[in-house]
């Protein structure tokens, strides 16, 4: 294992830490939440929080920062994705002296359509920024509507998943590499640690990942 793998490793837990300590990530497997679509989740997570916090804001700034710089050393714009991506986007730019664009789910109806905001140029390298990576849609609708500007999508950072293997597999066949601060392996560990959970419930958490849409039949 390489150094910078090591660090990244520390930092999940890192973050891991800080999202359970400020309320942006809460487990319940004995009474879990109803998600939009239906499905039964042990676990909610509102990254927007973090932006309330200003230690935890800057970690998962430097965090990013540190990616982009081993990751994709010639990036030459941050991307937010609207809009949980957008403010960190701006903190890691700020952090790269990079220019910074955010990416809307769709065009706008009115004024110019523009989907992409800020300037930017055919070829430019571009890696986007994501607050939170469930099936990977929405996500991936942004770095493909990057694409089709004209710029390079480099890859996808974000500061967590919930490591569903569509989402692995469906970022895998648009040739986009995906990189994420901390992760749902990483929060259960260090959940445990914390004494937010207990020993019997890991193996029910696990089983929402493998199979989220049977989890609490």
């Amino acid at each position: 294992m390489s150094t910078n793998d090591l660090n990244l490793r520390q930092l999940a837990g890192t973050i891991a830490t800080n999202l359970l300590e400020i309320g942006a990530v809460s487990l319940r497997p004995r009474e879990p939440f109803t998600w939009t679509s239906g499905i039964k989740s042990p676990i909610y997570c509102d990254n927007r929080l973090t932006m309330s916090y200003p230690a935890v804001r800057d970690t998962i700034a430097e965090g990013f920062a540190a990616v982009i710089r081993s990751r994709f050393p010639d990036c030459e714009a941050v991307a937010g994705i609207a809009t949980g991506g957008i403010p960190h986007a701006a903190w890691v730019a700020q952090k790269l002296n990079l220019p910074m664009l955010y990416v809307r789910d769709k065009a706008k109806g009115h004024g110019k359509t523009n989907q992409i905001e800020g300037h930017f140029a055919p070829g430019q390298k571009v890696v986007l920024i994501e607050d939170l990576i469930s099936t990977g849609g929405s996500s991936l609708k942004a770095a493909v509507a990057v694409r089709d500007a004209g710029c390079r999508v480099q890859g996808v950072a974000a500061i967590f998943t919930y490591q569903f293997e569509n989402a692995a597999a469906a970022f895998q066949a648009e040739n986009i590499p995906l990189y994420t601060l901390s992760n749902y392996t990483a929060l259960i560990e260090t959940a445990l640690a914390m004494g937010k959970i207990q020993e019997k419930d890991v193996e029910l958490l696990q089983s929402w990942r493998r199979d989220p849409q049977s989890f609490g039949e």
